[in-house]
């Protein structure tokens, strides 16, 4: 029986076929370098600068060291995003850490990686930027209380339809989204920066002078603003999720991160020191959205416009998380490490369409806790520590893959450097605040083996069986087929 529906899906992938033009059903190289700078500068520029850049002040206490931090926390991100442009042209597949932790560090390891982004990381950031969408989109209707929780939270879930129906569409459709709403966000923050030069020059400067005064931070403290500061900067090594897709990848992905995470590191500590020009620190640390206190003090009567920006920001922001999490499920499920049908590509729209739903649906499902907050920051944890193993599979590398093809290479003090501050990053807020949480987030994935051993390593047959007529059901529902195999 199960013979026959395959036999039904074959016959009906050649009929679409028929009616089509008959390309390669691979995922097709349709991002440029302007789509590429686009898509680091547009993921990594969310809602954090806007809303709540206070988090890194509040762990450093003055405005000094929150300079600093931000400033750190770029040249981290540009050292890391150096890191994976050497790996991302060496091994020039989609997926980013994980076709690198399994060339290096074996099957398994790959694995729990994408058990762990894919089921919790990546939908669990896909929904906390589209509530972040949703609060300041609906607060116009609400000015004189929050939103309630039910809108909020519908118009979420109604965001993530758009955003995975736009990406499930069409690849260029896509791209021009974020390309769209990138020159919007960059637009704000163009203006909140000139007004903060042209405050400077009107001799604001009082926040800004014994700037290192303040109490004495601790290290468990340095680490939270570091994640912090890096949630701000997450998104520099989002262009290696899509490298089969990215057109003359040894050139483009290396320029791509050379342009786009420096103007990111300029915008960010030139916003800063904008917003210090008119908030004292305890202002700022009691403002509820940081930039529209900004535009309430300085833009007024045109301070309506940060909102409405902050709007277009954080719905870029999650379409290009949606866009690069949707090819981290793919390559697993081509790899055998998910279900099959996440490999499947639609062959209407060459897009990895199944791969993008379930990204969506687990993003709506996160949507319904009360507080995602939570777990946002202890799988902090889990992505450093992934990040920690992905630098050490780069040393790694050097000495077990010496014959690999390296377009860009980095001086190997630069990924032990990396190694060396992603242990502290993971160590020093566990030290500091030994919660059981972070338990159960290692417990999460190591759970991760008990599936890895039986349906991966063993390939259990009753499992297979199992899938199998529910795969070609979906396959039919939804006119996907397996992709083509890349030469």
């Amino acid at each position: 029986m199960a013979h026959q529906k395959g036999s039904t899906a074959h016959s009906r992938d050649s009929t679409i076929m028929d009616k089509h033009e008959k390309k390669a059903t691979v995922l097709h190289k349709e991002v440029g370098l302007l789509s590429a700078v686009c898509l680091i500068v547009g993921t990594m520029i969310g809602s954090g600068i806007f809303i709540s850049p206070k988090a890194v002040l509040l762990n450093t206490g003055a405005v000094g060291p929150c300079l600093l931090i931000w400033t750190a926390c770029g040249v981290l991100a540009m050292l890391g995003a150096l890191c994976y442009a050497e790996l991302g042209t060496m091994i020039p597949k989609s997926g980013a850490e994980y076709f690198y932790l399994m060339e290096a560090l074996g099957s398994p390891v790959a694995y729990l990686f994408s058990w762990t982004t894919v089921m919790v990381a990546k939908p669990s950031a896909f929904a906390i930027i589209t509530l972040s969408f949703a609060e300041y989109a609906s607060a116009p209707f609400y000015p004189e209380c929050s939103p309630p929780v039910i809108v909020t939270k519908g118009l979420a879930a109604v965001a993530i339809v758009i955003i995975v129906t736009i990406n499930c569409f069409s690849v260029k459709l896509a791209s021009y989204v974020q390309n769209i709403f990138t020159g919007a966000k960059l637009l704000i923050i163009i203006i909140i920066v000139v007004a903060g030069i042209v405050l400077l020059a009107q001799g604001n400067t009082e926040n800004l002078s014994n700037a290192f005064d303040g109490k004495a931070v601790s290290v468990g403290g340095i680490g939270l603003a570091f994640y912090n500061g890096l949630w701000a900067y997450d998104g520099w090594s989002q262009l290696n999720f899509i490298t089969e897709e990215l057109r003359d990848p040894s050139r483009n992905l290396p320029l791509a991160i050379l342009i786009g995470i420096p103007l990111v590191i300029v915008c960010y500590v030139m916003v800063n020191i904008a917003y210090f020009t008119v908030m004292t620190t305890n202002e700022l640390l009691s403002s509820p959205a940081v930039a529209v206190t900004f535009g309430d003090k300085v833009l007024y009567p045109m301070s309506w416009i940060v909102p409405l920006f902050v709007v277009f920001s954080t719905f870029g922001s999650a379409n290009g998380s949606c866009f690069t999490a949707g090819r981290l499920a793919y390559v697993s499920g081509r790899e055998g490490h998910m279900v099959e049908i996440l490999s499947f590509i639609s062959l209407r729209r060459f897009t990895p369409s199944p791969a993008l739903m379930f990204n969506g649906f687990l993003a709506i499902l996160y949507i319904l806790p009360a507080d995602i907050n939570i777990l946002i920051n202890y799988f902090s944890f889990a992505q450093w520590t992934f990040n920690g193993l992905t630098m050490f599979s780069l040393i790694l590398m050097r000495f077990t893959k010496k014959d690999l093809k390296r377009p860009v290479k980095v001086p190997i003090i630069i990924p032990i450097i990396m190694v060396l501050i992603s242990c502290y990053l993971v160590l020093a807020p566990i030290i500091d605040s030994p919660d059981i949480e972070y338990l159960y987030c290692a417990s999460f994935i190591l759970s991760g083996l008990l599936l890895y051993y039986p349906f991966v390593h063993l390939k259990v047959e009753w499992a297979r069986r199992i899938m199998r007529p529910i795969t070609v059901h979906l396959q039919l529902l939804m006119e996907v087929v397996p992709p083509e195999k890349s030469e």
